[in-house]
């Protein structure tokens, strides 16, 4: 998930608990990224992954999937 506003970062950790809801979190990678974002904020929802940037995100991305 992305986020170039802090109003739309609320809503993040509510899509991962919908994916707990629905038996898919632990199907599912969330990598979330963004100009207001920090890894600190990505920890505090339970995002499997942080990136600051495009480029940054393929590299995490490559990492979670192996």
């Amino acid at each position: 998930m992305s986020a170039m506003l802090t109003t739309t970062m609320s809503r993040m950790k509510g899509v991962i608990e919908a994916l707990k809801e629905a038996s898919l979190r632990d199907k599912t990678h969330v990598m979330v990224g963004g100009a207001p974002l920090t890894q600190e904020f990505a920890d505090s929802i339970g995002a499997d992954g942080y990136a600051p940037d495009g480029p940054s995100a393929v590299a995490k991305a490559k990492e979670l999937i192996g």
